[in-house]
């Protein structure tokens, strides 16, 4: 199940909405195939991990590792546990039943139903760990909230004189997350002081939703990347409602914390990272929906005056040294 785990990695920032998942099948102790889900709208991990088998005629003394439990529905490919049926393997061992309403236990039940012994719990805490962007979207019924800022030494996440504050490790690894999360979002202020791309610049060509709140229109007719028709768009508003080209406005009857998640969850978006100034952080950070904070603190730099960073109650935990920041994170998902 290890193994199954680490293949499932690999389809970090390529499969969502669907969940990461790995499949290991192992024959007389030995592993005879292996596949993982590598991107979305594809083939699953189990189906690609009996197409890896070699000699087909090895499956019904075989036991079939799964890190999350097979589906059990029609989507845009047919159903795992069909297909683990039709090759009639002896045991499937699943780390964690699917929190999705069309499987949620409905893929075990169908491969129990069929003769096949079913396991299920081994590395369940791991399995609902690497996939807590998915569990949290179908259980929570909002996206997987990540509250992003860096923050001088002395504490400030934003001075008229400075510019920028953290390094290019830390620029680089924020630009990988842009990859890997659906979605960023910003607040109006920060569109107008800084105007931000919010953009990947350096690995490959995933690019992100953008976001920001902007409840009376106050960015849309300034010159501002935001509106560069480069990647799909949001402007979260009280106003208007109308899509131009890849960029949408959504009117909402309030732009607080639950209508954004809300209408995001609607949208079918299952990860948004915030990286809005002071004040958007603060109404997450009241609001206390949101599951993770990621800070960049800087080693060196002091700003002495400017805007402060938010100041959180529970501890932080030193993840990465990125030579001239430290990355901190606060996870709240035990």
């Amino acid at each position: 199940m290890h193994r199954c785990l680490q293949l499932a990695k690999k389809g970090f920032g390529a499969v969502a909405p669907n969940p990461m998942v790995g499949c290991v099948i192992v024959c007389d102790d030995k592993i005879i195939g292996e596949g993982y889900h590598e991107k979305y709208g594809e083939a699953h991990a189990e189906v690609n991990a009996i197409a890896s088998v070699k000699d087909k005629n090895f499956l019904p003394f075989s036991t079939v590792y799964v890190s999350l439990e097979p589906c059990a529905h029609f989507g845009k490919t047919p159903p795992c546990t069909n297909l683990l049926i039709e090759n009639k393997v002896k045991k499937v061992v699943v780390a964690c039943l699917d929190p999705h309403e069309k499987v949620a236990g409905k893929g075990v039940q169908m491969l129990k139903d069929a003769g096949i012994e079913v396991e299920v719990g081994v590395l369940e805490k791991e399995s609902k760990t690497l996939n807590r962007r998915f569990f949290v979207f179908h259980q929570k019924e909002r996206p997987f909230v990540i509250l992003k800022w860096a923050e001088s030494k002395d504490g400030f996440i934003w001075s008229k004189n400075q510019s920028k504050i953290s390094g290019p490790l830390a620029q680089l690894l924020l630009h990988q997350w842009r990859t890997e999360e659906m979605a960023f979002l910003t607040g109006k202020n920060t569109l107008l002081k800084d105007n931000p791309k919010l953009n990947n610049r350096f690995l490959g060509t995933n690019q992100p939703i953008r976001i920001v709140l902007d409840s009376h229109l106050e960015t849309q007719n300034k010159d501002l990347f935001f509106y560069d028709q480069s990647q799909k768009t949001m402007v979260f508003n009280l106003k208007e409602e109308q899509t131009v080209g890849s960029l949408r406005f959504c009117k909402l009857e309030k732009v607080d914390v639950p209508s954004i998640l809300n209408k995001l969850w609607c949208m079918g978006i299952q990860s948004l990272v915030v990286e809005g100034g002071a004040m958007v952080l603060e109404a997450f950070l009241k609001s206390g929906i949101y599951d993770e904070i990621r800070v960049f603190q800087s080693k060196e730099l002091m700003l002495q005056e400017g805007v402060l960073a938010p100041k959180v109650a529970s501890n932080f935990t030193p993840v990465l040294d990125l030579k001239d920041d430290i990355l901190k994170i606060n996870n709240l998902i035990k």
